[in-house]
């Protein structure tokens, strides 16, 4: 592909193109914030230039949309009285030696016990695994529940994966299968559904247009609120 880019007031928007047997030239804002240009054979640079500068708006603000939607996550140490999020809530890591391998989730602590002298690795391990067990059973829970709510507006149930995204809460593949990030786990149930609501209606509608925001609304009519938490959650 080639790439290109254009100056819309203070902002650059860098984007790919290539050409393809098709009447008209689409363009596209992906979730790892790149910006495509599918245009039909022969179409000259500057067109393309011409089509992205008019659609500038459009795309600022699909991009921004994105970077709201991408989880941030902070090194982490792995040490004693390091802070850990679960379910919207704050615990302090307290790793020691005991009998058994395990983590328990009280008291505002998680309590981390290792047979052998705690260290950062594998206290990561047991509490990776810990998110992981919790993920599988929190997760289907909240996504059956959701599921029944979009009957309403004619959506089916879609299969669901769980595990590690690096830079979206979830995602809606095209072949329909919706995909949580397993670091959801820390966020507050209300995000969870949020993010499940989200996914499930781009069954439907497979951009953020204006089509899309009202299948969400019509769902969930505090989306924005659910919303504007898990951005503020977005340091987990």
């Amino acid at each position: 592909m080639l790439v290109d880019e254009i100056q819309w007031g203070r902002t650059k928007i860098r984007y790919s193109y290539e050409f393809s047997h098709r009447k008209t030239l689409a363009i596209h804002v992906h979730p790892n914030l790149s910006v495509t240009v599918n245009a039909p054979v022969g179409t000259q640079a500057g067109k393309i230039q011409e089509k992205v500068k008019k659609r500038a708006g459009w795309i600022r603000k699909a991009l921004r949309e994105f970077k709201l939607y991408l989880p941030k996550q902070p090194a982490r140490k792995y040490i004693n009285g390091e802070s850990h999020r679960y379910l919207g809530r704050q615990y302090r890591l307290k790793s020691r030696k005991g009998k058994t391998d395990s983590v328990k989730c009280y008291r505002g602590y998680f309590q981390v016990t290792c047979t052998q002298k705690p260290t950062p690795h594998k206290v990561k391990k047991l509490l990776d695994n810990w998110y992981q067990e919790k993920a599988n059973k929190i997760f289907i829970k909240r996504y059956d529940i959701c599921c029944a709510k979009v009957k309403q507006i004619n959506i089916k149930p879609a299969p669901l994966t769980i595990r590690e995204l690096k830079t979206r809460w979830g995602s809606c593949t095209k072949s329909g299968k919706i995909i949580l990030n397993i670091e959801l786990i820390k966020a507050p149930t209300e995000c969870i559904d949020y993010v499940i609501i989200h996914e499930l209606c781009h069954l439907k509608e497979h951009n953020h247009g204006r089509k899309f925001w009202q299948l969400v609304k019509k769902i969930m009519p505090d989306y924005k609120a659910r919303k504007e938490r898990l951005n503020l959650c977005a340091d987990i």
